[in-house]
């Protein structure tokens, strides 16, 4: 039925070759044909040979949509088994690798494996990470004060002594301070370089989190004092060692801590080198001394130099003014 069915082809291909207008104007020519060369159109009712012609484009329409409908599960039948076919092999040739028997495989696919297997064994190093102290660190902890030669220095016992530069040496990490910032040092014992990526380190204007990505935070606290978040940075050094700076708000006052969580250093041992204050203009710098000097003045329980200069007003008063009875006045 097929082949009787194409005979034709080749002619019929041949005269469509011919109409450039495409099938509108091929269907033209045959009803062009059947109108001068019979009498199709004459020789029976208008009703009859539309019908005629509906039922013979309305059998081929059929055709025409059963095989293309077949067609598409016959595509989609090869795509399914191609799609099988593929997973099958990636399965073997994993199986393959996973027995390590020696395999054919590109060399995207031998650098993905490279790739992941360093991951892996990357991941395992951080795994065991714990961030411990080196021996440097451990040696320079800082002590408590346990012994006092002033009076006044009493409730200074117990409570760690400053590092040179200021702040405080601790197991996992040591800090420094300045007046205007706080210097953090954290060095990591391991035994492969750190990367940027490996480490959670965020600054907030109140806390500080820092530690290795999976690993229990080595700093994860409140903050000592308020820190311009803008200004603080963090930098790893040498790849085994975090440095972080810290720009405080308050630049008047020595943090007695890093973190809340740390114990207590005391801030009237902390002794500030003069060049520091030499660098200050003149004004600046006697504000600095006269904030040290009250800070110092309200550790030990004194007036500070507004409550003496307050005093100083209230005895001349009373020297101008004998005759009045101040024993009932008390200074606040």
């Amino acid at each position: 039925m097929a082949a009787e069915e194409g005979k034709f082809d080749n002619i019929l291909l041949a005269v469509a070759e011919k109409h450039l207008g495409g099938v509108p104007e091929l269907l033209g020519t045959l009803a062009s044909f059947l109108r001068r060369k019979t009498d199709f159109f004459t020789g029976a009712k208008q009703s009859e040979w539309e019908k005629l012609l509906l039922d013979v484009f309305n059998k081929e329409a059929k055709l025409a949509i059963t095989e293309n409908n077949e067609k598409i599960k016959a595509r989609e039948a090869s795509q399914r088994l191609k799609a099988e076919k593929e997973i099958a092999e990636r399965k073997a040739r994993q199986k393959e690798i996973d027995n390590n028997k020696i395999c054919d495989i590109t060399d995207e696919e031998a650098a993905a494996i490279i790739k992941e297997e360093e991951n892996k064994k990357r991941q395992q190093l951080l795994d065991s990470a714990g961030g411990e102290p080196s021996a440097s660190n451990r040696d320079g902890i800082s002590k408590p004060i346990e012994k006092v030669d002033d009076e006044s220095d009493k409730s200074e016992l117990g409570k760690l002594m400053p590092n040179a530069g200021n702040g405080c040496t601790l197991d996992k990490y040591t800090w420094t301070q300045t007046l205007e910032e706080v210097e953090l040092k954290i060095p990591f014992d391991l035994t492969f370089s750190l990367r940027a990526r490996d480490l959670v380190i965020s600054i907030g204007k109140k806390s500080l989190k820092v530690g290795i990505k999976g690993q229990t935070p080595i700093i994860d606290g409140e903050l000592c004092g308020e820190v311009k978040t803008e200004e603080s940075v963090w930098v790893l050094q040498d790849s085994k060692t975090v440095m972080i700076t810290l720009d405080k708000v308050n630049k008047m006052n020595w943090w007695s801590r890093l973190v809340t969580t740390d114990p207590e250093i005391s801030t009237r041992k902390i002794n500030p080198e003069s060049s520091k204050l030499s660098d200050l203009d003149g004004e600046t710098r006697s504000m600095v001394e006269k904030m040290m000097y009250d800070q110092r003045q309200k550790e030990l329980g004194l007036p500070t130099s507004e409550d003496r200069k307050k005093q100083d007003i209230l005895e001349k008063f009373k020297q101008q003014h004998p005759e009045m009875d101040f024993s009932k006045c008390k200074f606040n």
